[in-house]
């Protein structure tokens, strides 16, 4: 069995407008929603095998917060600039290429590609993966099968589903 953790990264500042948008950081709320949601995986007991991010400042970021809270050790975090902007196709492809060995796999990335991702890959159909939103999918497939609804629905967690 395999389960995939898509995250999209924290909510980022716009407040330099000079700023490229592969460099903006996270803003006051990302800085409490990234360490927040990771304090909600470590309580579920959500340890992945692997963890993929974006290079953008934001995502990265959003993936160092997170693994701290799970104990993921943040050397092991596999940046890959593919990902920074990524279709929902080369964000499959990706997932297409992971070792059979590693039986969880988190991905740190970006919207519209990681919300398309979702809808392309679970038959749990979701509008928007929110900032710091997390979904948990599982497939019973290897890695390179995974494909159109192949997976089943878990989880799908985000910050304002705890803070009203």
């Amino acid at each position: 069995m395999k389960t995939i953790y898509l995250v999209r990264h924290a909510k980022s500042s716009w407040s330099n407008p000079r700023l490229s948008d592969f460099n903006r950081p996270l803003n006051k709320r990302g800085k409490r929603d990234a360490p927040f949601m990771g304090e909600q995986l470590e309580e579920m007991e959500i340890n992945p095998d692997l963890i993929i991010s974006s290079p953008a400042k934001r995502a990265k970021k959003t993936a160092l917060h997170i693994a701290e809270k799970i104990s993921y050790p943040t050397k092991k975090i596999i940046l890959k600039d593919e990902i920074y902007d990524a279709s929902e196709k080369t964000l499959l492809n990706l997932i297409k290429k992971v070792d059979d060995k590693i039986e969880s796999l988190m991905i740190f990335a970006h919207n519209p590609g990681l919300t398309q991702l979702n809808n392309y890959i679970s038959k749990k159909y979701i509008d928007n993966i929110p900032t710091c939103g997390i979904v948990a999918l599982e497939s019973e497939n290897k890695w390179s099968d995974v494909g159109k609804n192949s997976c089943k629905f878990l989880f799908f967690e985000y910050p304002k589903k705890y803070k009203k």
